[in-house]
């Protein structure tokens, strides 16, 4: 796919290239193709619910499987494409998360589905540390770089408004696996545009890949995020300790080897840097109180309230708005102003809105539910914007990909965190919701099944039964929109404490 690979030599030329920005289009598109995805999954459950009829575990599953995979490889294929190229990982990884988009798509069964979104999660570990370390060796100065980090960013708003729209218009008129296959083009663009702009680049003597650690990594993060979930869906039991206990013992025995080999997949001594670690943290703090309500907020829409699946989609745009034009000035407004106060603040904001949605109901107005995600939308552009420039500015660019993949981990590791204990609050709460005589089981497992159970049940039945569900799920929403917005608020104290004095590079 590429030419023979070459370790980057920096000179004035190269700090300059007039073709970066070209390649920064490129790098977008890959941030495009997972926003999309991630995106079109929450649009689509409800119809897969429908399709698969997948119990209330194997929904969850299907949700945050991918998280699962990403989070245990990110650093392993970080660290890979800092050692055998970040163009080469980067489109070999774009082709196969294409390819697999197509198993997702004509996905039969729960498992298969699982399987599918799991296979993903392979693919996706190699996009996103790539791009982020390919726009650290690409610009090199900080002004420029913090611009560049927040189109990244924005592109990644955008994917999650583009997302819902088209995958709206496409559910209206498709089948589900249709949302899918729109990875297909993007895919094609990115692999044959990238080939010819983006430069190759890698850490000069880099070490062998260590495929010990590679395994560690993976087991402990697979471990510990199935304890939590297990956990927090049905309560601690034997297998969920073993498994939180095995992978534990395995990022223990991770980081004693990374402390002893000579050239580690990660460098441990990166999070010696407070900037580093705070900033790190901030990341997967904010996930973790964001993602399972984002998970539920499709469904509330179209199933609660009733939305076509387009306008649900136009419903959620508010936030990418606020992401969008956040991610294009918080470099600026870092700078201005303080790292901390920015990504505090914006972290607070998040938490505030939150909070505001906890007040709602199966019928409250748009003006509170659009505000509140435009405000959630701004906050995190702010944040998640210096952030990331954070990180990519506390280390050398021969880490920049094992840092990213850092980076990216807090983000996958909070969103399978959030998915599995948020989500198991609305889970808990609704599977419990009063039903009348003759409700079948699968109604109590999911809205979607509660939905797919009306239509074969008299009407007598069915409208108090969908009554009870579509409450019952609108308080465990609520409970999860408080819980996600006591952990923002903690998150904002955290980061105003642990970025003191931290400064985005002006030279």
């Amino acid at each position: 796919m590429t030419s023979a690979i070459r370790p980057e030599t920096l000179t004035e030329e190269t700090a300059r290239r007039p073709g970066r920005w070209l390649a920064l289009s490129v790098l977008v598109l890959a941030v495009l193709l997972v926003a999309v995805d991630a995106t079109v999954l929450g649009l689509a459950t409800p119809y897969i619910s429908e399709d698969l009829a997948p119990t209330g575990s194997q929904l969850l599953w299907i949700g945050d499987v991918y998280s699962f995979v990403l989070a245990g490889l990110l650093v392993s294929m970080g660290s890979l494409g800092d050692r055998v190229g970040r163009k080469r990982i980067l489109l070999y990884g774009a082709a196969a998360f294409g390819l697999i988009s197509v198993l997702n798509a004509y996905a039969h069964t729960p498992e298969v589905m699982i399987a599918a979104r799991a296979l993903l999660g392979v693919a996706g570990a190699t996009l996103m540390p790539a791009t982020l370390a390919l726009i650290r060796n690409l610009f090199h100065d900080p002004r420029e770089r913090s611009l560049a980090i927040g189109i990244w960013g924005a592109t990644a708003s955008a994917g999650t408004a583009v997302g819902p729209i088209l995958g709206g218009l496409l559910l209206e008129h498709f089948w589900w696996g249709s949302v899918f296959l729109i990875n297909l083009p993007v895919m094609a663009v990115l692999v044959v545009v990238g080939t010819k702009l983006l430069p190759e680049s890698r850490t000069p003597e880099p070490g062998p890949w260590d495929l010990t650690s590679v395994g560690l990594s993976l087991a402990g993060m697979i471990g510990v995020v199935y304890a939590v979930k297990e956990t927090a869906s049905h309560g601690l039991g034997a297998s969920p300790f073993a498994a939180g206990l095995l992978g534990a013992t395995a990022l223990y025995l991770f980081v004693r080897r990374q402390l002893a080999l000579p050239k580690p997949l990660l460098d441990m001594r990166l999070f010696r840097s407070r900037g580093f670690s705070g900033a790190v943290l901030a990341d997967l703090l904010t996930v973790l109180g964001l993602s399972g309500l984002v998970f539920f907020l499709s469904q509330y829409l179209q199933l609660v309230q009733g939305r076509r699946p387009f306008e649900a989609g136009l419903a959620e745009l508010p936030a990418a708005i606020g992401a969008v034009v956040a991610g294009l000035i918080a470099g600026r407004t870092a700078r201005r102003f303080s790292v901390r106060s920015v990504v505090a603040g914006g972290l607070a904001a998040i938490g505030l809105s939150l909070a505001a949605l906890t007040v709602i109901g199966q019928s409250t107005g748009y003006p509170l539910l659009g505000t509140a995600l435009l405000v959630v939308g701004a906050g995190a552009g702010f944040s998640f914007t210096v952030t990331a420039d954070v990180i990519l500015s506390s280390v050398p660019k021969e880490q920049a990909g094992a840092a990213s993949a850092v980076s990216e981990t807090a983000y996958e590791l909070g969103a399978a965190l959030g998915i599995a204990v948020l989500g198991s609050i609305v889970t808990g709460v609704y599977r419990d919701f009063p039903a009348p005589q003759g409700t079948p089981p699968t109604a109590h497992e999911s809205l979607g099944g509660a939905v797919e159970a009306a239509t074969r049940m008299p009407t007598a039945t069915a409208e108090p039964m969908l009554a009870a569900a579509r409450e019952a799920f609108v308080d465990g929403l609520t409970l999860a929109a408080g819980a996600g917005a006591t952990v923002l608020l903690a998150a904002s104290a955290a980061a105003w404490f642990m970025l003191k004095n931290q400064r985005l590079d002006n030279a």
